[in-house]
């Protein structure tokens, strides 16, 4: 699984004359907690660009006085005006304690029904679990390549192995729609198949005409 690394230092004030005075320095305040004891630190902006600008799950050994947390990101605070990062939540994993995590969704094949000409839409990104820190991963894989067209993949569909999945079940995940082409194509031969008599029908025109004189 993927990890980075961040050196921070232990915050040894608190308020918001400390916090203004960090982010003057280009610093961020972050909390660490979920393990023994909360740990309040600080580190540089530039060293949290690669978990916060991501899309992927990974794991973050926050560095402080020579002693390595291994952490997840849970939370993330933004200025509203300047979108500057301002704080950072990390949860310490414990080994025997579980944990909620959010982990991506990676699509896995081509649905039968795009090779029969429909669009695959997909509708979450990513799947809430709960589980032990050494069952995480980088990402959840959801193989599609059954699905047909105006089928769905839905959240109960991922079968998965020392995970509680915590999103509704019901909740579709993936679906192949019909393109515009086909519903088109639909449309016109659909009157035609039902203006074409089977065999050995009777038509309308047929049935009112006038028996034959004999």
């Amino acid at each position: 699984m993927k990890s980075i690394t961040i050196e921070g230092q232990l915050r040894t004030e608190s308020g918001k004359k400390a916090t203004r005075h960090l982010r003057s320095q280009q610093l961020v305040p972050g909390v660490i907690y979920g393990g023994a004891n909360e740990i309040n630190f600080s580190a540089p902006a530039a060293a949290f660009k690669d978990i916060v600008y991501t899309a992927d799950f990974m794991l973050t050994d926050v560095k402080i006085d020579g002693k390595t947390y291994r952490c997840i990101l849970k939370d993330l605070q933004f200025n509203k005006v300047t979108d500057l990062l301002i704080h950072v939540d990390f949860l310490e994993l414990v080994e025997d304690k579980k944990v909620v995590a959010t982990l991506p969704l990676k699509f896995v094949g081509v649905p039968a029904g795009v090779k029969a000409g429909g669009k695959l839409v997909t509708k979450m990104k990513s799947l809430k679990v709960k589980a032990f820190p050494k069952y995480l991963r980088e990402h959840i894989d959801v193989d599609i390549n059954k699905l047909e067209l105006n089928e769905n993949v839905r959240v109960e569909d991922v079968k998965l192995e020392n995970m509680e999945v915590l999103n509704s079940p019901r909740i579709p995940i993936a679906s192949v729609t019909l393109t515009r082409q086909l519903k088109q194509e639909e449309a016109t031969t659909a009157p035609k198949a039902a203006a074409t008599p089977a065999a050995g029908a009777v038509t309308p025109a047929a049935a009112a005409a006038p028996a034959a004189k004999k």
